[in-house]
């Protein structure tokens, strides 16, 4: 096995490339630590690091275009981890994140993980096993489990629309279709989908952070959306969130939703979707990450946008990509890390040899980071360029490029950080929310929160209208 790894330094030039935004913005980027930061044979850290340091980079490089000097980016590798654990506290409370039946169970011939975390999909996962969604047991669904082939089981369920994937190794996955379609695309995309002319920002005051006057509408809900929506707003972007009142969430939006209006919109009405399109010819950056087709199935494909709101930059999170015969499936990170090898890698350096969760949900949070630099340096291309530009990307693609900055000799027995001095406090909609802090450290124009977290539907759905 080898356990060479890229740097962060290399890691990021080449993330930085694939933005098509100018090299000597590089100079003023500072990156600090080195894995292992947290446990992990993987460079985790190295990964939150590049991500945030490109998404606050790019950022403040739309900054410069709309007048603002060029300013030094410090981002602290461990503090980048610790932003991406993802950790938080309500009330001196911390929630529990996952439902009992989630998780990881041997079968007859493997092991499959089953992701729960909304009712719909555990009610569909214990119905495929034959038990009552009203009295069984995880120890009911182990058993039943038992008599699963992994394969099979993984294939019912997709078959259904729920989400659950067999554990592989890593050369299990490469020779899968879907393993040598992510292998052969970019980490990314940035795409010219339409054309328009410049679509001007207002002159950035020096003291102003670099997105401030930008418009993001948040169409996302689980992990990876929602924290993209959240580094923008960190940034100085006017971020609204909708959401269906009609779709459940998860607890972890108290924590994504620092920053952002959050706003109730019924796409199902068409009242709804005539709401969405008055918000859209206000908004610069259109972010979703819905099940692959389900918003075009409204009216609201990247391509619809740029043809109703010509210079829109449109976003786009999936599982698997866009490519390949899982292009259309449904999937979280945990179900991604074990389909692509990840849980039996870490696995193989243990003594116990036992499949192994990576310390973060590192592909979500990472995805996240790359929608806002991918967001940053498309409206970068359209301020100079113009264009309707659409930004692509997956979770799967994200865990591809974690998998090429190389293993980590000994990351295993690194201990978890403290991660206390980067917490802060603060009064929401939620409770008395603590959370970390952002890590990207701009030097002129700090990154922070704005708004404070509120639940869904606290906001009306309009621009004018103040929190």
């Amino acid at each position: 096995m080898s356990f060479h790894t890229l740097t962060a330094r290399d890691a990021l030039t080449a993330l930085w490339s694939l933005g098509g935004l100018p090299t000597e913005a590089l100079d003023k980027i500072t990156l600090t630590g080195h894995d292992p930061v947290f446990p992990s044979s993987f460079a985790v850290g190295a990964a939150a690091q590049t991500t945030i340091a490109a998404a606050a980079l790019a950022a403040c490089e739309l900054g410069h275009s709309r007048g603002a000097p060029r300013q030094p980016v410090a981002v602290e590798m461990a503090h980048a981890a610790a932003e991406c654990l993802g950790w938080f506290s309500l009330d001196g409370q911390e929630p529990n994140l996952w439902d009992p039946f989630s998780g990881l169970y041997r079968c007859a011939d493997g092991h499959v993980r089953v992701h729960t975390n909304f009712r719909h999909h555990r009610d569909g996962a214990l119905r495929l096993l034959g038990l009552d969604k009203r009295s069984a047991t995880r120890e009911d669904a182990a058993h039943a489990l038992l008599s699963w082939q992994a394969l099979a089981f993984e294939q019912a369920s997709a078959e259904r629309g729920l989400v659950a994937t067999a554990l592989r190794r890593f050369d299990e996955w490469d020779v899968t279709p879907q393993g040598q379609a992510i292998a052969s695309q970019p980490l990314m995309t940035l795409t010219r989908i339409g054309d328009a002319p410049p679509r001007a920002l207002p002159t950035l005051a020096n003291n102003a952070r670099p997105l401030t006057g930008v418009r993001v509408l948040d169409l996302t809900r689980i992990l990876a959306g929602p924290v993209g929506g959240r580094a923008l707003a960190s940034l100085g972007a006017d971020v609204m969130l909708v959401n269906s009142p009609n779709l459940p969430n998860i607890a972890a939006i108290a924590e994504t939703s620092r920053g952002k209006r959050s706003a109730h919109i019924d796409l199902r009405t068409a009242a709804g979707r005539k709401l969405l399109w008055q918000l859209i010819e206000d908004t610069q950056i259109f972010s979703q990450g819905y099940r692959p087709g389900g918003m075009a199935a409204l009216g609201f494909s990247p391509e619809a946008l740029a043809a109703r709101r010509p210079g829109i930059v449109s976003v786009s999170l999936t599982a698997y990509g866009t490519q390949g015969p899982w292009a259309n499936r449904r999937g979280f990170d945990s179900l991604v890390q074990t389909a692509m090898g990840f849980n039996h890698a870490e696995g193989e350096v243990t003594d116990d040899g036992k499949p192994r969760a990576l310390p973060m949900q590192i592909l979500d949070q990472a995805s996240g980071f790359l929608m806002a630099f991918g967001a940053a340096a498309a409206l970068w291309h359209q301020q100079r360029e113009g264009g309707s530009w659409h930004v692509q990307v997956s979770l799967a693609q994200t865990g591809h490029w974690l998998r090429g900055l190389g293993r980590v000799e000994g990351g295993l027995d690194a201990a978890r950080p403290d991660f206390a001095p980067w917490l802060t406090s603060d009064i929401s909609g939620f409770g008395l929310l603590r959370a970390v802090r952002p890590s990207a450290q701009l030097l002129r124009t700090p990154a922070g929160y704005a708004r404070p977290s509120m639940p869904p539907g606290t906001d009306a759905p309009n621009w004018t209208m103040q929190s």
